[in-house]
């Protein structure tokens, strides 16, 4: 990422997982849904409370999908605007310098595009580029960070800004009951995350030590578009997540993760930071286990899962932010930023300080 940095904004109001749980058992105890059951779920994933883009009564009015689309713009632009400035102040950038933005989401859609919308807003050269990208779900972030710096290794004297807005409250579809549903009520929260990257002729004025990117890639598994996802119903955004996420994890990312590395005269070994993406807890067992991680890797993704829920493509830059806010990074360490998302794919990103 030479040379950048990272702005997260989480929203203001935060509930805890319990009073999350007692909303939800309010909302579902007619549906003939086994509420013992609900907490069972929501417990499991070991989420402690999540912020969530608007006050929690206000969800009621949230009738339609055009409404809850209509919250989710607003909120966007606000958090994003938040997110981005933080990044830019991080860097030692202003706005005028961003030669290329890259949106992220997954949640929500705008036309003009967030992106466009933040132009204005964060006073934006008129000639800046913009990239809204969407679908990639909890493998966005990562992706957005390996699309910016293919496209900073092509104009190395540009500074690039990713954006991930992930407001998942705003997709709850609560007349659905199934498990799929139930789970990602439980699991995902909402924020908002912004990583500048600044080609390798910029410089910027901050003295944090960041890393650099050195290799990306990316790997999409045949055969796996039913393993999560959305079906795209009159309400919006239903859940797509089969059980199946963990086993293709254990079935594949070993492989895929030292194949990426041979190709750079890297083992695991070599790897001092994991920056894995808050799938949940199943998920990082199995990124735990298929890559023999030494204990306390990921520790950083476990708690980001416990105080925030998973916050989908923005999960995987919080987790990178708090690294680079530890100063444990040092000059000459690898790092890895891993995620997987609807594809079903993975994004790789190595990093170098």
């Amino acid at each position: 990422m030479g040379r950048g940095g990272i702005g997260r904004t989480l929203p203001e109001h935060y509930v805890d997982q319990e009073t999350l749980i007692a909303a939800f058992r309010d909302a579902w105890a007619g549906a003939h849904f086994n509420v013992e059951r609900l907490e069972e779920l929501h417990r499991a994933v070991q989420v402690s409370g999540r912020h969530l883009a608007l006050p929690l009564a206000a969800y009621r009015d949230l009738t339609s999908f055009a409404r809850r689309n209509e919250a989710w713009t607003a909120a966007a632009v606000d958090l994003g605007e938040k997110a981005v400035r933080a990044a830019l102040h991080q860097a030692g950038f202003a706005p005028a310098d961003v030669g290329h933005l890259f949106f992220v989401s997954t949640t929500g859609i705008a036309t003009p595009s967030i992106d466009a919308r933040l132009v204005n807003r964060l006073g934006l050269a008129p000639g800046v580029r913009r990239s809204p990208l969407f679908g990639l779900g909890c493998a966005g972030g990562a992706a957005g960070v390996a699309r910016a710096a293919d496209y900073l290794r092509a104009w190395p004297d540009q500074v690039a800004v990713v954006l991930a807005v992930e407001l998942c409250s705003l997709t709850l579809q609560r007349e659905d009951v199934s498990i799929p549903n139930i789970i990602s009520s439980g699991l995902f929260g909402d924020g908002a995350a912004a990583v500048v990257l600044a080609g390798g002729a910029r410089e910027a004025a901050a003295d944090l030590l960041a890393p650099a990117v050195v290799a990306t890639g990316s790997v999409f598994y045949p055969n796996t578009e039913r393993v999560m996802g959305w079906e795209i119903v009159d309400s919006g955004f239903k859940i797509m997540l089969s059980a199946k996420v963990p086993e293709v994890v254990r079935a594949h990312v070993r492989a895929d993760v030292d194949g990426f590395l041979a190709a750079h005269g890297l083992v695991r070994a070599d790897v001092r930071h994991w920056i894995a993406h808050t799938g949940g807890p199943r998920v990082l067992e199995a990124f735990e286990s298929t890559l023999e991680l030494p204990a306390g890797a990921l520790a950083r993704s476990w708690s980001s899962l416990r105080q925030t829920g998973n916050l989908s493509s923005a999960s995987v830059l919080f987790v990178l932010g708090e690294l680079l806010d530890s100063g444990e990074g040092e000059a000459g360490d690898n790092g890895l930023l891993l995620a997987m998302g609807p594809g079903f794919c993975a994004e790789l990103v190595l990093l170098r300080w």
